[in-house]
């Protein structure tokens, strides 16, 4: 194993949550700059965390859990949005070739209209 790897400065550190301002008392050699006076009458360096085990929702069990069906339902709403705008651009693209066909047949009709008229004997 190598030596010195892990630090040997460890001190008795107060830990205070911001959310509930609860405190820890616990050894650790986080640098801290503040001190308060514990419990025991005795001053020690203070460390201020934002979370703690005391306000974090997985371990207070007031988790939010995520609307998973709400999740599904989301993405099954788009799927069938999408399909239905699939299928609209699917009937109109066969309205436009039906339009198309028309129009190309009531030109051919038009063109055979105008030719002369030939008489066979």
């Amino acid at each position: 194993m190598k030596k010195d790897v892990h630090p040997n400065n460890y001190r008795t550190v107060v830990f205070q949550d911001l959310n509930d301002n609860t405190s820890f008392l616990t050894r650790s050699t986080v640098a801290a700059t503040e001190t308060i006076k514990w419990e025991d009458g005795n001053e020690y360096p203070l460390v201020k965390v934002h979370i703690s085990s005391s306000s974090h929702p997985f371990y207070t069990g007031q988790e939010k859990l995520m609307d998973i069906e709400g999740r599904v339902d989301k993405f099954k709403a788009r799927a069938l949005a999408a399909e239905k705008a699939r299928e609209a651009r699917t009937s109109a693209a066969k309205k436009k070739s039906t339009v198309k066909a028309a129009k190309d047949e009531k030109k051919a009709a038009k063109v055979e209209a105008s030719k002369p008229v030939t008489a066979d004997k």
